[in-house]
């Protein structure tokens, strides 16, 4: 067995469902990404233009950088929300995933160094600007679907990703030949519109953003579209063909509070700051803040079926 087939063992081992090793190398994406924000496609994500450089080529993230090993966590619930109360985006049922994924990472990155004492590197899981669909992709673990999204065959994609960047040659893994075909259920089923075109997502318009990522008001042209969500969307993921194979996922900390599963509408509307500390203690929700998600749950109890 080589070494990095022991690597991507000791991944599945640690929990992660899919492993796997690509050469670090200039991701050859920059007239894509900068006609993206060229066109304003990152809305009010300002970092996204920030560190270009090293979004485009990970070994300035690196020194010496030769290798990606990227992974993937499943984190589809056990059980979920009623579908008639307010939605939160499967991803953020369970305790914060960068801490989950990076602590994983931690793991393998010291199982690599107990073999080879020399290696450099570092992890990352959503933390640093890097394109983590696209080295996922050149890892063989998926393919980047319509939607943007990294989609695993038989699998579907809800997964979170995460790479290890280190300073040693291993043996690389090759992107494989799927993709969606005709398949365009995502753009169609986007109530707003996000999907412009495939492989294009255009956060102005996307509720991911506008619920999470946006700090203003939300727009007066999407807030009537929120489509009961609160906090993120999952729509183009549910039409996803791929994802009913979806299966439980089987990470503990991923697992919703009982107080979470019970929350509706009105339980969100009498929400004190006391309440949204204690339930999104270790929640990604915290990204939104309290004055965030009350001002979603103000702008889904304002649409007319509320």
């Amino acid at each position: 067995m080589t070494f990095s087939e022991e690597i991507k063992q000791y991944a599945l081992s640690l929990g992660f469902d899919a492993c796997g090793i690509c050469r670090a190398t200039d991701s050859g994406e920059e007239e894509r990404y900068m006609q993206w924000l060229a066109e304003n496609g990152n809305a009010g994500m300002e970092y996204m233009s920030r560190n270009i450089d090293k979004r485009l080529d990970p070994r300035l993230l690196v020194d010496g950088a030769k290798s990606i090993i990227s992974v993937a966590l499943n984190y589809y619930p056990h059980e979920r929300l009623a579908e008639e109360v307010p939605q939160f985006a499967y991803y953020a049922y369970g305790k914060d995933y960068h801490d989950v994924v990076r602590e994983k990472l931690s793991r393998l990155f010291e199982f690599i160094k107990s073999r080879y004492p020399e290696v450099t590197g570092r992890y990352f899981s959503d933390s640093a600007p890097v394109l983590e669909r696209f080295w996922a992709a050149q890892a063989g673990l998926g393919f980047v679907g319509k939607n943007t999204l990294l989609i695993i065959p038989r699998k579907g994609s809800y997964f979170f990703l995460g790479e290890l960047i280190v300073d040693m040659e291993l043996d690389y893994d090759s992107p494989i030949s799927i993709n969606c075909g005709k398949c365009r259920r995502c753009l169609d089923a986007c109530p707003t519109g996000a999907i412009e075109r495939p492989h294009y997502l255009n956060a102005n318009k996307c509720i991911s953003y506008q619920t999470i990522e946006n700090k203003g008001e939300i727009s007066s042209g999407i807030a009537p579209l929120l489509s009961n969500n609160v906090y993120g969307c999952d729509i183009c993921q549910k039409v996803c063909p791929w994802n009913r194979y979806s299966r439980p996922h089987s990470t503990p900390e991923f697992m919703p509070l009982d107080e979470f599963l019970s929350l509706d509408l009105k339980k969100l509307i009498e929400m004190d700051e006391e309440d949204y500390r204690r339930i999104f203690r270790k929640s990604a929700v915290k990204r939104a803040k309290f004055s965030g998600l009350k001002r979603n749950v103000a702008a889904i109890s304002k649409t007319p079926d509320k």
